[in-house]
């Protein structure tokens, strides 16, 4: 069985503002996001992101009160779709999602397995232009990625 794709807003904005967001249909052919995802994307939606409602609504406020609502969201909707993927981004998030063994992957993940498969020639070009956009990384993870990849 194929996992389910779901995606919180920071992947979205980064790689649309670099021209990339097709880069997630390539990889995963449908993605998932929340209402409140497609609120903060604030951009219309190709038809390969669907957008589904969180059930369990009392389970999303309470992960409300430590993350904003797309994460949030994101989160709750993980939980009822046991047998998925969350792109989440953001460490608080990402914290939360682990305390729920969520599958997680972040943006630069996504992009690095695209290259792994393939999809995209050159990882490190596609990350250093989410850098130049504004996409924040940690000085840690950089330096990983440089040791790994070479030069950003």
């Amino acid at each position: 069985m194929t996992k389910i794709i779901i995606s919180d807003t920071s992947c979205l904005i980064a790689l649309s503002n670099t021209g990339n967001l097709n880069l997630l249909k390539e990889l995963y052919q449908e993605i998932a996001i929340t209402q409140e995802v497609q609120k903060e994307f604030g951009e219309p939606l190709p038809n390969w992101i669907n957008v589904q409602n969180v059930k369990n609504k009392e389970l999303q406020a309470k992960i409300e009160k430590l993350l904003d609502k797309g994460e949030a969201s994101s989160i709750a909707l993980a939980i009822e779709n046991q047998d998925s993927i969350l792109i989440i981004d953001d460490m608080k998030g990402r914290k939360v999602a682990k305390s729920y063994k969520i599958e997680l992957i972040g943006t630069i993940g996504v992009i690095m397995t695209a290259h792994k498969k393939g999809i995209i020639a050159d990882g490190i070009n596609v990350l250093s232009e989410l850098i130049s956009a504004g996409f924040r990384v940690s000085d840690d993870l950089l330096d990983e990625l440089k040791k790994k990849y070479g030069k950003l």
